[in-house]
């Protein structure tokens, strides 16, 4: 009997051992789609735009795009610097991103020299843009925003 109970308190140990071992090989798997599945860059570029576009779009108030084209236009650097997640990580993407940065940089200043319809047609190219590379990162289509 003392037998048969040393065995049983052995299986268990290698049973346990044997799943611990398993949750450590699957859990960066996880992690990795997880970090996949995200581009914070575009997502702080984002949260600029929508604070830049919105009053813009909803009631031609051109006062925050002023305040906000500094910002636009740190957030674009810091985008097209960064590497890209493998799934955008191409030419095309690239170029996208070179032009979201040029754009930003004309909005910037054009804020301080331009009349409103000039600013108004700079920043709605501009987002236009943005969603270009949101389309091309949720799959053209599978991201719904309305504006």
């Amino acid at each position: 009997m003392k037998k048969l109970t040393s065995i049983l308190i052995l299986l268990a140990v290698i049973f346990v051992a044997a799943c611990n071992a398993k949750k450590e090989e699957t859990a960066p798997a996880a992690e990795e789609t997880a970090a996949a599945d995200e581009w914070p860059e575009m997502d702080a570029y984002h949260f600029a735009m929508a604070e830049a576009f919105h009053p813009y779009k909803d009631s031609a108030n051109l006062e925050p795009v002023k305040t906000q084209a500094a910002e636009l236009v740190k957030a674009a650097e810091v985008w097209v610097n960064a590497p890209l997640p493998e799934k955008v990580n191409n030419d095309e993407i690239k170029g996208k991103l070179q032009e979201l940065k040029a754009g930003s940089d004309a909005l910037a200043q054009l804020v301080s020299t331009g009349t409103p319809e000039e600013i108004g047609a700079s920043l709605t190219a501009l987002h236009d843009k943005f969603h270009e590379l949101q389309e091309a990162w949720y799959g053209g289509g599978g991201h719904k925003h309305d504006h």
